[in-house]
């Protein structure tokens, strides 16, 4: 049976963290489910709440860190489950049998990774869907297109994350797109879609609050093809905001 490590990094989350964690202990069809919480030194009683709602046996450290991605390393250091994913303190799954899916997908021996759709949900009324973001079944021909999977959904075997590397610091929001590239389209691992929305997460994310900041993670992601050793089209980049666009079907 595989063990499933969900790793949560926090800071001055206590309006969200109960719901991100409540969202991970109610999840049934699954037995063995470690939570590892990495909280940046919280000021705002987060790990009080976190301490509070918390399942035996969860992980969590409050240390200070060097932004979002190094505690995301530093969790899945410390995590001991077969299969990594990833939930920050402002998401949650959006039902309960999510985990259960994923526990199927990776049955089969041959699958290295799995990835599905998510909700950008109002921040304040998380019955309000914003913007639905759907994946589609994946063909590394897509990543020339503008296309990458909504990394909340994405989990991993720990083995490849021993075996390519962890989060690369330097590539600021663009991490987790330089992550999805190493692994899925350098690397070559296996995937599987799920068709279902997995992930509901509050709007406001890093890499989209300005142009400013856009225009930022599109040189970070000009890098991340570049040390990969991977040559993109030249309309690559400048379709992925128009494909993550095309992507997130908006709702009334």
């Amino acid at each position: 049976m595989h063990k499933l490590s969900i790793i949560t990094v926090a800071l001055n989350n206590k309006l969200t963290i109960e719901h991100c964690i409540n969202s991970v202990r109610e999840q049934r069809g699954v037995d063995d489910v470690e939570h590892v919480i990495i909280d940046g030194c919280s000021s705002d009683g987060t790990m009080e709440i976190a301490r509070r709602c918390c399942m035996d046996g969860t992980c969590m450290v409050s240390e200070p860190d060097s932004g979002i991605y190094d505690a995301m390393n530093k969790g899945i250091s410390r995590a001991t489950g077969d299969i990594i994913g990833i939930l920050n303190a402002d998401d949650f799954y959006a039902a309960d049998d999510i985990l259960a899916d994923v526990k199927r997908v990776f049955m089969d021996e041959d699958v290295d990774s799995c990835y599905g759709d998510l909700l950008y949900v109002d921040a304040v009324d998380t019955d309000r869907v914003v913007r639905y973001w759907k994946s589609g079944a994946y063909n590394p021909r897509r990543f020339y297109r503008g296309w990458m999977p909504p990394h909340p959904t994405f989990f991993v075997r720990k083995e490849i994350y021993d075996k390519y590397g962890l989060f690369n610091l330097e590539l600021g929001t663009a991490a987790d797109y330089e992550i999805m590239l190493r692994f899925l389209l350098k690397k070559r691992i296996t995937t599987a879609y799920i068709p279902r929305v997995m992930v509901k997460m509050r709007t406001g994310g890093a890499s989209n609050i300005s142009i400013r900041t856009r225009l930022k993670a599109n040189r970070m992601d000009r890098k991340a093809w570049r040390i990969n050793g991977l040559r993109p089209y030249p309309w690559t980049l400048a379709l992925k905001p128009l494909r993550k666009t095309a992507q997130w079907i908006m709702k009334p």
